[in-house]
């Protein structure tokens, strides 16, 4: 789990079927000293990966990534950055169809669509 250690939720807002929240980067965390030394970047499985747990935490529900209808990276996430991450989901037969995407003040940075499933099924 990368919450609360690689990054942290500055501010949520939540919705029934959707959420924003703004975050911070852990500018010390061992992911950064390792993607690139010198020049530290988010990974692109680390933002996937934040997509799942922030979607895990409001259905309450372990999750894997069954589909990536379409998946951009952007533009380079640095440390330094606070991304807004929004994310809206309709609940399926079988689990979630999402839509991610991170932003700042330039635009967006990445974005997905895809389907999640609870682990369990």
């Amino acid at each position: 789990m990368l919450m609360n250690d690689f990054y942290r939720i500055e501010y949520l807002q939540r919705d029934p079927n959707s959420i924003s929240c703004k975050i911070a980067f852990n500018r010390q965390h061992d992911i950064f000293k390792g993607h690139f030394p010198g020049q530290p970047v988010v990974p692109g499985v680390c933002m996937m990966e934040m997509v799942k747990e922030l979607l895990e935490q409001q259905t309450d529900q372990n999750l894997w990534l069954r589909d990536a209808g379409q998946v951009k990276f952007l533009q380079l996430i640095t440390p330094d950055v606070q991304p807004v991450i929004n994310i809206s989901w309709q609940q399926e037969k079988k689990g979630y169809t999402v839509t991610a995407s991170f932003k700042n003040d330039t635009g967006d940075l990445f974005k997905l669509t895809g389907s999640f499933e609870p682990s369990n099924a």
